[in-house]
């Protein structure tokens, strides 16, 4: 069976392909977020074990965040043209090349090979973060909101899932701790791509004269664009700097290992749990609605984080951030459909996805020399600039749409 349905047997007329595409891909969010929830609980320590100076503690995460950043383009293109599964497949091959790296370097107690390690597994997570895109041509329009939700509901399994895989596997490999760990990661991948192979999404419509539609120029200065991205950029670019350093607080603040394990784990449940409802939110209150509640709530974090350094502070600040970044997130990928016509959407989730990882790899570079030079607390100062540009954006288009609407 071919690897696409075709642009002449569209997917929303197929509603029981649409919900097995939207259940696969949903189960390779749990499997790929899992294995990112294990990076995430250990790999700011390990930096921090392998490398002389402590201040480049993430410069490992920094790097997979930068590799992300460099291959959202080349990752969307190629999927434009080969089609998402063959593209979601080649992906995961990084992913299974990247956790091997990782093992080695740990073996060899070598930082720098494990910082490319890091770049590869950010190559890997290019890909499969256009999970959340191929649900949504996966089914009609009227439906696209809840099927993005809904894929990243996956990571609710990883929740759970990875930060106990980060627990129970970091001395599998004794005495190279951590080593294990990602030798999960490697079996992750492994059975990622064979779900892949079940995965059938159609290719775009394409114009009659063929070509690809209007000037990215031209999309990019649209404003529902700018919000959607700046919703998109700023939502993971924050949590991003406040999670990557919490497990480096945490440890600082001679609390344990476990605590921090516990602590991911539920920021985690606040990221995905979400996902369940924010579909039905965004169709009930409108994305920009939805958008507006995230910076809140992002905004509600960093105070409590400033509040204390105890680990009830820990614990609700991140589920916070967790609950923020879903809003925040989903909002702006589903206000980002409206900016894009069919034949125009792998340059335009391109063009989205690169401006988000540029940020966030620019906050996962910012992370570690922060929380080393001046604290945890300029951390969490450095959350409200870009939440009152985004809460300034999206309150301002929403403004707009109301005055523009017919009485």
């Amino acid at each position: 069976m071919s690897a696409t349905v075709t642009a002449s047997a569209p997917a929303e007329r197929q509603p029981g392909a649409a919900r097995r595409n939207v259940l696969i891909l949903a189960t390779c969010q749990a499997l790929a977020m899992s294995g990112q929830s294990i990076v995430l609980t250990v790999a700011a320590l390990a930096g921090h074990m392998l490398a002389a100076d402590k201040s480049l503690a993430t410069l490992p995460l920094a790097a997979q965040f930068t590799a992300t950043m460099l291959s959202t383009i080349p990752a969307s293109l190629l999927m434009g043209r080969i089609g998402r599964r063959a593209g979601f497949t080649v992906g995961q091959m990084f992913g299974v090349g990247g956790a091997i790296l990782a093992a080695v370097a740990l073996y060899h107690a070598s930082f720098a090979v494990f910082t490319a390690a890091a770049a590869l597994l950010g190559v890997h997570n290019a890909f499969w973060q256009y999970y959340r895109f191929a649900a949504g041509e996966a089914t009609s329009e009227d439906m696209r909101a809840r099927a993005i939700s809904y894929v990243l509901t996956g990571g609710l399994v990883a929740a759970f899932i990875g930060p106990q895989l980060a627990r129970v596997t970091r001395d599998w490999l004794t005495p190279f701790t951590f080593a294990g760990s990602y030798a999960v990661i490697v079996g992750l991948s492994f059975l990622t791509i064979a779900l892949l192979q079940f995965v059938r999404i159609p290719l775009p419509a394409m114009p009659a004269g063929g070509g690809s539609g209007r000037p990215l120029a031209e999309i990019v200065r649209q404003p529902v664009f700018v919000v959607a991205v700046l919703a998109a950029m700023f939502g993971y670019a924050v949590m991003t700097l406040v999670m990557t350093a919490t497990p480096l607080a945490i440890i600082a603040c001679g609390l344990p290992f476990g605590d921090a394990a516990f602590v991911i784990q539920w920021h985690l449940v606040g990221m995905f749990a979400p996902g369940f409802f924010t579909g039905h939110l965004i169709r009930r209150f409108g994305v920009l609605t939805v958008i507006i509640a995230g910076t809140l709530l992002n905004a509600l974090c960093m105070a409590i984080n400033l509040a204390g350094v105890n680990l009830a502070n820990f614990w609700l600040a991140l589920l916070l951030l967790g609950v923020g970044w879903n809003f925040m997130f989903i909002g702006g990928t589903t206000l980002l459909t409206e900016a894009a016509r069919p034949e125009e959407r792998a340059k335009v989730q391109a063009a989205n996805d690169f401006m988000v990882f540029t940020m966030v790899a620019t906050a996962s570079f910012s992370s570690g020399a922060l929380q080393h030079a001046v604290g945890w607390q300029a951390v969490n100062a450095a959350v409200a600039l870009p939440m009152l540009v985004a809460f300034a954006a999206a309150a301002w288009l929403l403004r707009v749409r109301r005055r523009t609407q017919p009485a």
